[in-house]
């Protein structure tokens, strides 16, 4: 399974809580048409750095995250984080591509790219130990979406099956198969354990092999998650996880475990977008983003276009 790394984050700031969202309602638009990042409420020290791209989905400039040099694991520009209104629903869709030399991994891990946090941890809480993180990232050209929640784990009875005792458990891995979608990875670094569950495509979508999914070319990805329902102690096997590549569902899950009845407040409601590829890279490398979307599910079954780009609506 798979080592989903840490990231550390060091800027302040406050904020105040917002109503939940509509269904359907666009959160988040980044065109990335320009760097005022604070005015549209990225925060963390952001700096993302963009070029212009007369092939850009949306408007004429493009993110670029580029590793400059053989061993990188971040790129230039790198990322940063906006507050979302609380929501147990939520879509996030961009396009991407990277360059012709692009090399993947060859773990089954890395590059780490968009993840979401919950109202459970702190504004700057690093993504791999928290009460829950969601992962949408595409890895030896194969999307996935993967979910950690180490900081649930019960560590007296690590790599137990205890999902049938208590609600107090992890359900990523460390603590049984929550929800009968495996057990998911378990592992210690730093005195901490961490976990990890994730879903793929079930083959590879982007390569540098001419035709529809050569990787030099603008892709579209589209990720759902849903936070199963919980109430009077119970969880609910009802979680919603989804991905589609280019327009077409490669993931659907109906019935995972996102929480337990432990956390029965839980929302989203942060979005970090946070490049790293942690064996770093063989050489130079660049990766493109553009058409940053979210929503509060179940969002339009195409591409809203907003009134003008770079929204980002409600949240602290």
């Amino acid at each position: 399974m798979n080592r989903l790394l840490s990231l550390s984050w060091i800027v302040l700031s406050v904020g105040v809580v917002a109503a939940a969202p509509e269904a359907g309602q666009l959160l988040l638009h980044e065109s990335f048409e320009d760097t005022l990042w604070a005015s549209r409420g990225w925060y963390d020290g952001p700096h993302m750095e963009t070029v212009a791209d007369a092939t850009a989905p949306d408007g004429g400039r493009v993110n670029v995250w580029h590793w400059a040099r053989t061993g990188a694991t971040g790129p230039t520009g790198g990322g940063a984080r906006l507050h979302l209104p609380p929501h147990d629903d939520v879509t996030l869709s961009f396009h991407m591509r990277v360059s012709e030399n692009w090399a993947w991994t060859g773990v089954p891990y890395h590059p780490h790219m968009f993840h979401l946090i919950t109202s459970k941890d702190w504004e700057y809480v690093a993504p791999s130990y928290t009460y829950l993180t969601t992962y949408t990232e595409v890895v030896n050209g194969i999307p996935r979406l993967a979910l950690q929640d180490g900081r649930n784990v019960d560590t007296s009875q690590v790599r137990q099956d205890i999902t049938s005792m208590t609600e107090a458990r992890a359900i990523a891995g460390c603590n049984g198969d929550a929800d009968g979608h495996g057990t998911g990875d378990c592992y210690q670094a730093g005195g901490d354990w961490f976990n990890g569950k994730a879903w793929t495509a079930d083959r590879v979508l982007l390569s540098a092999a001419a035709g529809p999914g050569n990787q030099a070319d603008w892709h579209e990805i589209r990720a759902r998650f849903r936070l199963n329902t919980v109430g009077d102690g119970v969880t609910h096997h009802d979680g919603v996880l989804q991905m589609w590549f280019d327009g077409r569902l490669i993931v659907d899950v109906h019935d995972a475990v996102l929480r337990t009845s432990q956390h029965p407040d839980m929302k989203f409601d942060q979005f970090l977008m946070g490049p790293h590829i942690g064996p770093g890279v063989p050489h130079p490398q660049s990766m493109w983003i553009d058409d940053l979307r979210i929503w509060a599910s179940p969002a339009p079954a195409t591409a809203v276009r907003a009134a003008s780009w770079g929204q980002a609506k409600g949240g602290h």
